[in-house]
């Protein structure tokens, strides 16, 4: 069934034939020589045409059960849309909507994109977001980031109850904002659903399905006013006893002494080990030397964790590397006879995934051209441990396997080095701190700002003076030190009198009304040049000569006569600095 709506557009909605498969139960019959079939769906009798299917087999002839439109746009090309209806008024009315589009744009009223972006609207916003997640794939997010940002958006689209991209409103979001801020939910974490929600919308721009972001304008939490973790940097010594700590505790762990628990009501006493501490990390390892001598492979595999460990440690301390950072270094990447020693960070690795040129400190480079050398030594076969072994082979192999779990580890080794993980401030130490101690101590060691920005391949100079270091190692008190002596200077007499601070009638120095004046009076050879800051000595000491030099010019000179009137009849003469210029200037 056809008909003409709107002007020179045929438009026409319509039930699809489709074929199925054959039903199990269906009755044949014929019709004026035509097969069909009758059979029952949900208890209710229906008829088909029989056919023949691609494959050659029977298969029946049935309708969608929902209406297609059928018309012909602006463009002159005949277009098919499901109308989702399965009433034909219904259906109809949807015809409708979309021959008027197409008017809207025959006549140049809308263009086709906005047309697109209105039908994008009535998309579930699920869909948008497979494809915002595809989006980010073939960009070469990562995984965790990937599944992170769609987790969250999940979370805002059934709590918020966005079902369409026309529903998603700042009101609703807002709401859930205050609410989540009620349950102490940290700024930052807001802030990251906000953005992961404002980068689908974002990308529905860029892909025109939307004309504009309605949560562009939302405000994003004070991060700074709600830290909830603060990272501090280490001092040496306290990196010293880290780095010892590192290397001995897997081979102290087997020499810890077993102590009795004290028995408690109810409960009785048992063994436990004792923890470790610096003080008996020595005497440990000289016992698990002593327990395990009948196995010396093991005791060199617990070496060689500890060595690795505080490698680990030191090499994020002196390079400023983030953990997945160091864990993707090959032996390859490591530049330590040709040229400076550097690390060669390949930029799918790097977080700003620029790739950088990182150097290294000579006897870090020793370190490692010692590390690398004892690796190709080794025995894997007489690894009792079976530690895991570092991916791939030769050159391609990793310098050091990072586990997973070493944000555990550095916890149990700052226990032990009697490191407190929380200060008294609040703040915190964890595998991140390392990077922040890197930033710290070059702003310790006087390195320009500039400079320890691209050490730190930070993208703002601000992050890596506000956040990245540590203003409680700063030498602050060595800084207001090296500011220059500050005393008072013995002024004569005469200089006195010549600024107007001398009395005449008692001897004694009265407070002068314009004391700045000495050090912004130009001198007499320089029309109008002030004298500066550092001369002010000077000036002081050139007013007598000056005003000798004038005192039979007044009218050249900038100083004038003042007789001032005491109470008994006595008169004070003082000198006053006019302002009029000397000379031509």
């Amino acid at each position: 069934m056809g008909q003409l709506l709107g002007v020179g557009i045929m438009a026409t909605v319509f039930q699809k034939k489709v074929t199925r498969a054959m039903p199990a139960d269906a009755e044949r019959f014929t019709k004026k020589g035509v097969a069909f079939v009758r059979y029952r769906v949900k208890g209710k009798s229906r008829t088909a045409k029989v056919t023949i299917g691609k494959d050659g087999s029977e298969r029946i002839e049935v309708k969608t059960g929902t209406f297609l439109a059928k018309y012909r746009d602006a463009r002159g090309l005949v277009c098919e849309v499901p109308t989702g209806c399965r009433d034909e008024q219904a259906a109809r009315s949807v015809l409708a909507d979309l021959v008027r589009r197409e008017e809207l744009i025959r006549g140049n009223v809308i263009t086709r994109e906005e047309a697109a972006i209105a039908d994008h609207r009535s998309t579930l916003l699920t869909d948008h977001l497979a494809d915002y997640v595809m989006s980010l794939q073939s960009a070469g997010r990562t995984a965790d980031y990937t599944t992170g940002t769609k987790n969250k958006i999940n979370r805002l689209v059934d709590e918020c109850g966005f079902v369409l991209l026309q529903d998603v409103r700042r009101e609703p979001l807002e709401r859930w904002l205050v609410d989540r801020q009620k349950e102490n939910m940290a700024a930052r974490t807001r802030n990251s659903y906000l953005q992961a929600i404002r980068g689908l919308l974002n990308w529905c721009i860029e892909v025109e399905r939307l004309a504009s972001n309605p949560l562009a304008r939302v405000a994003k939490a004070d991060e700074k006013s709600d830290r909830r973790k603060t990272r501090r940097a280490m001092t040496e010594a306290e990196l010293g006893r880290l780095l010892r700590v590192a290397r001995d505790r897997p081979l102290a762990d087997y020499g810890r002494q077993t102590v009795a628990t004290e028995k408690t009501e109810g409960k009785r006493a048992h063994w436990t080990y004792a923890p470790l501490t610096l003080e008996t990390l020595e005497e440990c390892c000289d016992r698990a030397r002593e327990r395990l001598q009948k196995n010396p492979t093991f005791i060199a595999t617990l070496e060689r964790r500890g060595r690795e460990r505080m490698l680990v440690y030191k090499t994020m301390v002196l390079t400023g590397l983030r953990c997945n950072e160091l864990r993707s270094i090959t032996q390859a990447q490591l530049i330590l006879d040709d040229g400076p020693p550097a690390i060669d960070l390949a930029a799918k690795d790097e977080k700003n995934r620029d790739g950088s040129m990182i150097p290294l400190r000579a006897d870090l480079a020793d370190d490692l051209r010692s590390w690398i050398a004892d690796e190709e030594c080794r025995d894997q076969s007489g690894d009792v441990l079976k530690l895991p072994a570092t991916k791939g082979t030769d050159a391609n192999r990793s310098v050091f396997y990072v586990a997973d779990g070493l944000v555990k580890i550095l916890d149990l080794d700052l226990e032990t080095a009697g490191i407190p993980k929380i200060d008294n401030r609040g703040r915190s130490l964890d595998v991140h701190a390392l990077r922040t101690t890197f930033g710290t101590l070059m702003s310790c060691a006087g390195v320009t700002p500039r400079t320890a920005q691209a050490a730190m391949r930070h993208s703002r100079i601000d992050l890596t003076m506000n956040v990245y270091t540590d203003p409680r190692l700063l030498d602050v008190s060595g800084a207001v030190d090296a500011l220059p002596t500050l005393i008072p200077t013995e002024a004569t007499t005469a200089t006195l009198r010549a600024t107007g601070t001398h009395d005449h009638r008692t001897g004694s120095v009265q407070p002068s009304p314009r004391t700045v004046a000495p050090t912004v009076a130009p001198e007499f050879d320089k029309a109008c040049q002030n004298v500066s800051q550092a001369g002010n000595l000077g000036a002081l000491r050139r007013v007598p000569e000056i005003r000798s030099k004038h005192e039979k010019t007044p009218e050249n000179t900038m100083f004038s006569e003042v007789w001032r009137s005491d109470a008994d009849g006595t008169r004070t003469r003082n000198l006053r600095i006019d302002s009029r210029p000397v000379g031509n200037a």
